[in-house]
């Protein structure tokens, strides 16, 4: 990509796009390509072709996706894969005739198999069952990846894949109907401490065990892999570090000031009991993360307080 490349970031008012807008600009891009939702419905396949062919983006980060957490996955399951697979295959089909050099596709780590081998190699790809409770946006997500393989394959279009692993940061989802694990427990302790409750719920034991990017080092990773690689293979974007959800629970607990109780609601769902991701093949290109965890939910939690308006 040159400086001055046409770069379209599709989704960049969300946690992965505005990361990605945010990192784009500070590495001295210039001609950046972006429209809200009001403005393009990704859904809407004619609106997508006109957008391509009035734009001309030279290259895209597909970052525009329905998103939610273990209870808005297993409660909408037809909205996840319906409008994911609409958003991914005019994007992408777009790209593809409107002459774009290179697209990026952003999936998730829950494409793996529920028990998959720790940590995951991107090779472990449909070798089990799925983890039911996200399995309509997994197959979404997967099929998106296999999209972009096959037209690599049989039209030699350079469109790659890469998969982070769960992502917390600035602009992320805080409504607790709909969010992540970590957005949601920042609201519940804040919220907790504010109103002076003796106690925070979390949802399940507490034992499963995950991994946590920082959402500004994942728009790093993405960045590089858009100036660095053209492979066929999707490719891990992770830490290599987990904790369990009642670490995870403590530290932002620790973070708040939450004096209270931490109480594990077993009637809920766990999920998918361990999720590590394999990064040896992104570390071995030449990047590695840089925001420590407790460090970036530090920062996350200065940003929620001072962003974050309640409705």
């Amino acid at each position: 990509m040159e400086k001055n490349s046409r770069i379209y970031v599709a989704g960049h008012r969300g946690l992965v796009g505005s990361a990605i807008v945010r990192n784009l600009k500070q590495k001295g891009y210039t001609n950046l390509i972006y429209k809200t939702h009001s403005e393009l419905d990704l859904t809407n396949q004619a609106a997508v072709r006109k957008f391509f062919k009035q734009e001309k983006p030279e290259y895209v980060f597909l970052a525009a996706a329905k998103v939610g957490g273990i209870n808005a996955n297993n409660k909408y399951p037809a909205d996840f894969i319906f409008q994911n697979l609409e958003i991914q295959n005019n994007v992408i089909g777009a790209s593809f005739d409107f002459n774009v050099k290179k697209l990026l596709f952003l999936g998730s780590s829950c494409i793996y198999p529920k028990m998959c081998p720790q940590p995951i190699n991107e090779e472990y790809l449909l070798s089990g069952y799925l983890e039911s409770t996200n399995e309509a946006y997994a197959l979404a997500k997967i099929s998106g990846l296999k999209m972009c393989q096959f037209f690599k394959r049989q039209y030699g279009a350079n469109f790659i894949s890469c998969m982070p692993t769960n992502l917390y940061g600035p602009n992320d989802n805080f409504d607790l109907n709909s969010s992540h694990v970590m957005p949601a427990l920042i609201r519940k302790f804040y919220e907790a401490k504010v109103n002076d409750q003796s106690y925070v719920e979390v949802w399940g034991s507490g034992k499963p065990l995950r991994e946590f990017l920082h959402v500004d080092d994942m728009a790093d990773g993405c960045v590089f892999l858009m100036e660095n690689y053209d492979g066929e293979q999707h490719m891990n974007i992770g830490t290599g570090k987990e904790v369990t959800i009642a670490e995870l629970a403590e530290t932002i607990k620790d973070i708040v000031g939450f004096e209270g109780e931490i109480k594990f609601n077993t009637d809920k769902l766990d999920g998918t009991p361990r999720k590590l991701l394999d990064i040896s093949k992104l570390e071995s290109l030449g990047w590695k993360y840089k925001i420590e965890l407790r460090e970036g939910i530090k920062a996350t939690y200065k940003w929620f307080k001072e962003n974050y308006m309640f409705s």
